[in-house]
């Protein structure tokens, strides 16, 4: 039976957080295109924050509508014009296996908004000033699929947000990865956080859930974060024979995807 039947395991491939803005290397994005075409996953998730989008973290800078309407558009076009690359390869190899007569790669991508591009929904309500000039539909995803900021989104068995809220808050479930298997109770897979946060947990009647934080995958250093914050893991996961909230979990380094497709 083929792998692509949907009553066989399948192939996840999960991009966190980009965190793209001006002035900053996306050389990462053109390997992650290339990586989705050596592994053919049959689902392809982006976590969201794809774009940084510094220009609106707050709305009481000083300058005038003229200038930070500038600075947005160079925010959102940097992003677009790195989601175009991540698909292009994608769309080339669906097209010549077509051509040539292989089996059919038609993944279904995902594209989940994250407190980033959310921003571009909020800074209206913040500012009037804003009021049908940006929005999130200025981020352009072509061919994925889109949910809201801190929708979840369940595949196969996986449950997909950008983060989990804490019930009554909107805030993130932090802490170990123990206690966020406990809070949210089944197989997760989110962003937002730097670094990687691996675990399981075990239940009643030898079912198995995984939880999964992976929220960044960029070559630049946050000045906010520090020397020692930096360093934390950068890179894509892909989740293996994934059925009912189990898979097998491999993880693709930035530093091996730049030795691999640099």
């Amino acid at each position: 039976m083929s792998r692509k039947s949907p009553r066989c395991p399948r192939r996840h491939l999960i991009i966190p957080d980009t965190q793209i803005k001006p002035g900053v290397d996306t050389r990462h994005i053109d390997w992650a295109a290339l990586a989705l075409v050596e592994y053919l996953p049959d689902v392809c998730v982006v976590l969201g924050d794809w774009w940084d989008c510094e220009s609106l973290s707050s709305y009481e800078k000083p300058g005038g509508l003229k200038l930070e309407g500038a600075r947005i558009k160079a925010d959102i076009d940097v992003g677009n014009e790195a989601f175009e690359r991540l698909v292009q390869p994608m769309n080339k190899e669906i097209a010549r296996r077509k051509r040539a007569g292989l089996e059919p790669w038609t993944p279904r991508c995902i594209f989940l908004k994250g407190n980033h591009e959310d921003r571009a929904d909020r800074v209206a309500k913040n500012d009037a000033r804003y009021e049908g000039l940006v929005n999130s539909d200025m981020f352009l995803t072509p061919g994925f699929e889109r949910h809201e900021f801190l929708e979840v989104v369940p595949v196969d068995g996986v449950s997909y947000s950008h983060y989990f809220a804490a019930q009554g808050t909107g805030k993130p479930i932090g802490g170990s990865i123990e206690n966020r298997l406990n809070k949210i109770g089944r197989t997760f897979v989110c962003g937002h956080e730097q670094g990687l946060l691996l675990g399981l947990k075990q239940y009643p009647g030898n079912v198995t859930r995984f939880g999964v934080v992976a929220g960044s995958y960029y070559l630049h250093d946050e000045e906010y974060r520090g020397a020692q914050g930096n360093g934390n893991w950068r890179g894509l996961v892909v989740a293996n024979e994934v059925r009912d909230g189990t898979f097998d979990l491999m993880t693709l380094s930035i530093s091996y995807l730049q030795r691999r497709f640099g």
